[in-house]
């Protein structure tokens, strides 16, 4: 049995499962857990991810939870860490970047770290600080008007200063496109200028690649997860690592029914729901001002899903355009409105696995993720290989067998929920 090289620590589930999938396509065994394990054996994983659910939570539960995990990946073995957000950078207006960073660099006696949340294959780039979204700033894509993490500023060396005492700066992409060792040099100079964080521009793959090769020996690293494209690499020239093989990535057959379940209310997913509607797929809209009067809906939900299952998969979506979010978050609170609809999906989801036959679940959504796997009683899974770029499929360790696909609410294709249930293991 071999000890992990790599502990991540993710703030969300969909998160985990993207930077799980990257180590995977990498050459990596990887398993991610659940929060923070207690009674459960990580055997031969050459990483292991624990996705918490952190990003919106107050910032010192956050620090909390993510020094917990921290501290378990450490006793399991891990010799580099990775603190994975999402590629918008998003967080609380308080924000628990800063605040988690500064814990764990502090914990792991780190004084210089990293942030790069750039993933050009799914449109994620920056550039002199700045992050684009596709061919638009941050601050004018759909993370600005976001129902819970909303993104005003594309300027991420200004983001992340307002979250941290430490002094903030940047390597720009001139020193990027010159190799890792250019790269190195660059950390080194800021580090002696004082500079704790450095937010690192990227604009593709290989920009990324060889930001994870000057990551070498690096304690701590913060980012999303384009930036661990090269680490395997790192483990692999230190002779820790075998050569990549397509048994990392490969999971065992799943017999049941499927479902799709959508919570995130993103551009992405809106439109993912669109397609799925305009193939005359079956689909049920649930509303958080009928979920508030009580669970009539979701028993109306249930019934509707099990008499469809008998023929196709069914989508059940909460996914509403800006103004119906704002005006449910008018009547009923932003926390308030966002509860009642993953406490939905996430029952909604237990119902169907129990007496549907349900085994194959798709998510949209972090919240949502978290709320359905939490209700499923999964402990772990097991990352396959990706469906589209950060969205893997994985077998979670529940009472039962289940293949989850579970979606950040910005990834995917538009026709996404389709191509996921036809590569369904």
């Amino acid at each position: 049995m071999s000890k992990p090289l790599l502990g991540c620590i993710a703030d969300d589930f969909t998160g985990g499962t993207d930077l799980a999938s990257t180590l995977v396509r990498g050459g990596m065994r990887v398993v991610q857990v659940i929060g923070v394990p207690r009674d459960l054996n990580i055997a031969d994983a050459d990483a292991v991810v624990i996705a918490l659910k952190t990003r919106t939570v107050e910032a010192a539960q956050a620090v909390k939870e993510s020094l917990d995990a921290l501290d378990w990946l450490e006793k399991a073995g891990c010799e580099q860490f990775f603190f994975k957000y999402c590629s918008t950078f998003d967080s609380t207006p308080e924000g628990n970047i800063g605040p988690v960073a500064d814990a764990l660099a502090s914990a792991l006696g780190v004084d210089f770290a990293i942030a790069c949340p750039a993933f050009p294959e799914n449109g994620r780039t920056i550039y002199k600080g700045y992050l684009y979204v596709g061919d638009v700033l941050l601050s004018e894509s759909g993370m600005r008007n976001h129902p819970l993490t909303p993104m005003s500023d594309a300027n991420l060396v200004r983001v992340l200063q307002s979250q941290t005492q430490a002094k903030v700066g940047a390597v720009h992409l001139g020193d990027v496109s010159r190799g890792a060792e250019a790269i190195v040099a660059k950390f080194e100079q800021l580090r002696q200028g004082d500079v704790k964080y450095a937010i690192v521009d990227a604009v593709s793959d290989a920009d990324l690649c060889q930001i994870g090769r000057a990551l070498m020996g690096h304690r701590l690293i913060t980012g999303g997860s384009g930036v661990a494209m090269g680490l395997p690499a790192n483990f692999r020239d230190a002779g820790k690592l075998s050569a990549p093989t397509s048994s990392a990535a490969k999971l065992p057959r799943v017999e049941g029914r499927s479902i799709v379940l959508s919570g995130s209310c993103s551009l992405a997913t809106n439109a993912q729901v669109e397609a799925w509607k305009a193939s005359s797929r079956p689909a049920f809209k649930l509303d958080p001002l009928e979920l508030a009067k009580g669970d009539e809906t979701i028993l109306e939900a249930v019934e509707w899903a099990t008499q469809q299952l008998e023929s196709a998969p069914v989508l059940i979506y909460g996914s509403a355009n800006p103004d119906e979010v704002k005006r449910a978050q008018r009547e009923l609170g932003v926390e308030k409105a966002g509860s009642l609809m993953e406490r939905a999906l996430a029952q909604i989801a237990k119902t169907l696995v129990d007496g549907a036959e349900v085994r194959k679940v798709v998510v949209a959504g972090g919240e949502t993720s978290g709320a359905v796997v939490k209700a499923l009683d999964v402990k772990a899974l097991r990352i396959g290989a990706p469906i589209d770029p950060g969205v893997p499929w994985t077998i979670g360790t529940a009472a039962v067998p289940l293949a989850l696909a579970l979606k950040s609410g910005n990834f995917g294709t538009e026709d996404f929920f389709e191509k996921a249930l036809r590569c369904a293991p």
